[in-house]
């Protein structure tokens, strides 16, 4: 079920301009973020590529992991062996209980969630006219939404049966062969599968006890489809259901209601692992390489070394580019917002302005990327002094560019006057 709601603002070619010279400040801090952020980043990517390659250098095999090796303490090994945990971990609210490296409880709540969609349209004379249509939608989300700061409230009033959090408990005891595990390396174990809760008449009737003792019990309605009735019924579990993976807190699993909650529980059995870490007594710790950079690595299964280390070097491969294209993005966002009033000026003939605009954006992804290109050849000359000096030229050879096409551009018009 959904339903709009549409909204018409109009905004003068004064406030307009006036806002956009606002954001010039706002764009300034934008660049002066992305320049940090580029900056960082590449010192960021080498220290990290350091690190893997000096540790990839000192890594030893481990031969096994069944009894304790003092000849390998104070090592940075590469082992492989099953994590086994003896603990039982419960979740105190809903009673679930489970013999694993991790229990995990996931909530959802069935809400009323806005969502917007903006149209605007450009008005001769400068003005724009917005217009802004709001859909509401009944979906399961993770967090409860508060319905007041909706645009329209009436008819889309969220509320809660429970209030519970999604929660992460790890077992203390985690082995590896004579080992054990640090909480680093714990948490790094992953696999997990979920729980099918199945609790019985007298467990669900210590939570619905637990959560509705101080308030009426709502009528709960069975759906019997075989005779088309459904019978109201009331009692100390009517609340809480199973439902397939989830507990279910609501009148009626099968047809949700807003403020009925749901919960999923997931554990992470005893599985085979493969780590490299720095074995330090009768557990492990991080590598600490010379350049003050932490490492380790955990991976499911029987991995080989070379396989981890590779791995370690793609994802930081991949992190760097992550950043680089943020930090462009956000450089070119900075300028655009800088060069904005040119726009709204000519936006008093909307084609004009339309043309300016497309120019405007033109010139800020260019010149964005040209700073860009700066930032991190001066990053590389201080990390990396032979691929600096080239993406440097690289980003001259892109300045000059802009430069001579605007000087052509001039020299076109004078012919033309």
């Amino acid at each position: 079920m959904a339903d709009n709601y549409t909204e018409v603002t109009n905004t003068s070619w004064f406030s307009r301009l006036g806002n956009s010279f606002g954001g010039i400040g706002a764009g300034i801090v934008l660049i002066a973020l992305a320049t940090f952020l580029l900056y960082w980043n590449e010192g960021r990517a080498v220290r990290t590529g350091d690190a893997i390659a000096e540790a990839q250098m000192q890594t030893v095999e481990l031969p096994g992991v069944g009894a304790l090796d003092p000849s390998y303490d104070g090592k940075l090994v590469h082992a492989t062996g099953r994590a086994v945990t003896e603990d039982s971990l419960t979740d105190s609210m809903f009673g679930i209980t489970a013999k694993a490296i991790r229990l995990r409880r996931k909530v959802e709540y069935y809400q009323w969630v806005e969502s917007s969609k903006q149209e605007t349209r450009k008005k001769l004379g400068g003005g724009e006219e917005t217009v802004t249509t709001y859909s509401y939608q009944m979906k399961w989300v993770g967090q409860p939404v508060d319905s007041q700061s909706f645009k329209r409230v009436e008819g889309h009033e969220n509320m809660t049966r429970i209030q519970a959090e999604n929660e992460d408990q790890y077992a203390a005891n985690v082995t590896f062969g004579a080992y054990r595990l640090p909480d680093f390396l714990i948490r790094s174990i992953s696999g997990e599968k979920a729980i099918t809760p199945n609790l019985n008449d007298d467990q669900r009737s210590e939570i619905q006890k637990a959560f509705f003792s101080r308030a009426p019990i709502p009528d709960t309605v069975n759906e019997a489809p075989e005779s088309g009735v459904e019978k109201v019924t009331r009692g100390p579990n009517s609340m809480v259901h199973n439902q397939g993976n989830f507990l279910y807190i609501g009148r009626r699993p099968n047809s949700p209601q807003v403020g009925d909650v749901r919960i999923s529980f997931f554990e992470v059995p005893p599985a085979e692992v493969s780590i490299i870490a720095k074995i330090s007594g009768d557990t492990f710790a991080p590598f600490r390489a010379s350049n003050g950079e932490r490492f380790y690595k955990l991976g499911m299964g029987a991995q080989e070394q070379a396989v981890m280390f590779d791995d370690a070097k793609s994802s930081n491969s991949i992190m760097t580019w992550i950043l680089r294209i943020a930090g462009i993005l956000l450089c070119v966002a900075g300028i655009r917002m800088i060069v904005a009033p040119l726009q709204v000026i000519a936006d008093v003939i909307p084609l004009l302005g339309s043309i300016v605009g497309a120019g405007a954006g033109l010139v800020a992804m260019l010149l964005g990327c040209a700073w860009s290109f700066v930032v991190i050849a001066i990053a590389w000359i201080r990390f990396r002094p032979l691929l600096g000096a080239c993406l440097l030229g690289a980003a001259v050879a892109l300045i000059c560019f802009l430069f001579v096409r605007g000087r052509r551009r001039k020299a076109s018009a004078s012919v033309q006057a």
